[in-house]
């Protein structure tokens, strides 16, 4: 865990209320599915976002505006410096699966994105099943292609598949030995229920980001566990929803 400062490289809207934020200055590069939190200017609590690409000291992180903190961050511009607790939690295990699907459901596509690169680097031939409300709010879907073989749904049909990404899964062709996944929870347990073979990376409202706070615990078959320090990737089968 590392306290420092970061230096805004970019900050541009990507789609429906979604903005891609590129910080400058990490030299220690994280593990996929990692994460870190930052400090806004004028909020006591820091905010916790999964880290969605990193290259050359530059980690980029997508958020949603959804209340007066992200609302705030909209404002970040160019050369600005921004407080950053760095890299926490656990994450997915890359050696996990030979041929894994990559699953996400809104904003969750974003840890996947970069777990996809690091996937092909070690040279996994990876799918991946991105699903969204509708096509305005679709993120990363042309990054994605790059890397696997996407199968995009949104709720409306107006892109891809109509329905959701286990209606997307059902039709995708490809084969695949395992998951990764992130998304909201009723995705995550319906994807659960259908097969609980693959990691998850799950969500929660956190009051310190290291584990001290406790506030993050969910039930797992072993027990409580703390999201920011023994997640935010578990295996499926562990949790309980």
């Amino acid at each position: 865990m590392k306290d420092i400062y970061l230096t805004v490289k970019s900050n541009i809207k990507i789609a429906a209320a979604t903005y891609e934020l590129k910080l400058a200055g990490c030299d220690v590069a994280p593990r996929p599915g990692q994460f870190l939190e930052l400090l806004i200017d004028g909020f006591y609590l820091r905010r916790p976002f999964c880290v969605a690409d990193f290259e050359d000291g530059v980690v980029t992180l997508l958020y949603r505006v959804q209340g007066k903190g992200t609302e705030a961050m909209t404002s970040l511009k160019e050369g600005d410096k921004v407080s950053a607790l760095l890299w926490l939690g656990n994450g997915f295990d890359i050696s996990a699966y030979d041929s894994p699907v990559l699953i996400g459901g809104g904003m969750g596509v974003a840890p996947l994105y970069y777990l996809a690169k690091a996937l092909c680097q070690s040279g996994n031939e990876i799918s991946a099943v991105l699903g969204f409300k509708n096509q305005d709010e679709g993120i990363y879907i042309d990054k994605f292609k790059k890397y696997a073989r996407v199968t995009v749904a949104t709720d409306d049909g107006s892109l891809g598949v109509k329905g959701n990404v286990l209606d997307a899964l059902k039709c995708a062709t490809a084969k695949y030995d395992g998951y990764f996944a992130c998304g909201p929870v009723v995705m995550l347990k319906h994807l659960q229920a259908f097969s609980a073979n693959g990691e998850m990376s799950l969500e929660a409202r956190m009051g310190c980001g290291f584990g001290a706070c406790m506030g993050c615990s969910i039930m797992t078959t072993a027990g409580a566990k703390r999201v920011c320090k023994e997640g935010p990737v578990f295996k499926a089968a562990e949790v309980i929803f």
